[in-house]
């Protein structure tokens, strides 16, 4: 018996196609009114969405599009599309077809899966490039794939992995980048890992996001073998006025220096590949923060993004689902 035909989709989040206010407000306005990424009460959140965000938040988002903007243009669009194009090349012998989406914004999600359907797929797996699950991301991811198939007479096997926050190739690339850094760059007073924040509510429903940054947060210090003054988990990206989870880094950055802590080392674990909350928020807004504050040294690591470690990791993640 032949095996099945089988397609891999790789899912990120998605970027606006221009750093223009008009492209990135309706980016955000796919985004934020996702039930899974805002669970307001839809009325109350629509008033709040197209009166207070959407007027606003576009044109300074832009802004800060445009410092990170390359000549392949999104950063998180073309280093996705790099990896993919990597681990495909890894698959290609076992008869596997590899391809990208996005969540918000081109190519969808429902198109891509659309198109491994008229290949002939009779097996999918799906790989949000979310190493933490959180039902913000990974969940939404799931949704979108199952809108989609839900109109499928005949359904393909389906294989949807939902974080490999914990696995030994994941963590050992990341473990690696950052001892690469250090052997260029030296290694400095603190090692700060940052990931993207959730309103603290979610961790008390049952989310558990939290638990896995800090699974994945504690792997890569132990492989380090640092000790545990000289790592810290911090939380970025607050939005609104509620609990988010803590410590939150802009906060820990302001205080480090008056610690004595001057030389730091930030390295996001929870982003596959480099966009605006590494690129712009951590490599130049909090490294501002921190200089300002009085530090001296301060180091972004970048993500591992088309890596051949990072290609080698993920390629091993899906082989063991075929």
């Amino acid at each position: 018996m032949s095996a099945k035909k089988t397609g891999v989709l790789l899912v990120n989040l998605g970027s606006p196609e221009a750093p223009t206010a008009k492209s990135v407000r309706r980016f955000l306005r796919d985004f934020l009114w996702d039930r899974r990424v805002v669970n307001l009460p839809r009325p109350v959140w629509w008033v709040v969405l197209h009166f207070f965000v959407l007027p606003f938040r576009p044109r300074r988002s832009a802004l800060a599009y445009r410092k990170i903007w390359d000549i392949k243009g999104s950063p998180l669009i073309f280093l996705t599309r790099q990896l993919t194009g990597k681990i495909a090349s890894r698959l290609q012998a076992k008869g596997v077809i590899t391809d990208y989406a996005m969540r918000y914004g081109e190519p969808q999600v429902g198109s891509r899966l659309a198109a491994f359907k008229a290949q002939g797929m009779e097996k999918l797996i799906v790989l949000p490039l979310y190493p933490q699950y959180s039902s913000t991301t990974t969940a939404s991811v799931y949704d979108a794939a199952v809108s989609e198939l839900n109109g499928w007479f005949h359904l393909p096997d389906l294989h949807f992995i939902s974080d490999y926050h914990r696995h030994p190739r994941y963590i050992a690339a990341v473990a690696e980048s950052i001892r690469q850094s250090w052997r260029e760059h030296g290694k400095n007073d603190l090692l700060l890992m940052s990931f993207h924040g959730l309103p603290e509510v979610l961790t008390r429903w049952g989310d558990p996001y939290f638990y896995h940054c800090r699974e994945t947060a504690e792997l890569i210090a132990e492989q380090l073998g640092l000790g545990e003054n000289e790592w810290l988990m911090v939380f970025q990206s607050r939005f609104g006025k509620a609990e988010w989870l803590k410590p939150y880094c802009l906060e820990t950055l302001q205080g480090l220096p008056a610690q004595g802590i001057k030389k730091v080392d930030v390295v996001c674990p929870g982003f596959a590949v480099d966009c605006l909350e590494t690129l712009e928020e951590i490599a130049m807004e909090n490294k501002a923060v921190f200089i300002n504050a009085g530090g001296s040294v301060y180091h972004y690591i970048p993500a591992l993004n088309d890596s051949e470690a990072h290609a080698d990791a993920l390629a091993g993640i899906i082989d063991s689902r075929l």
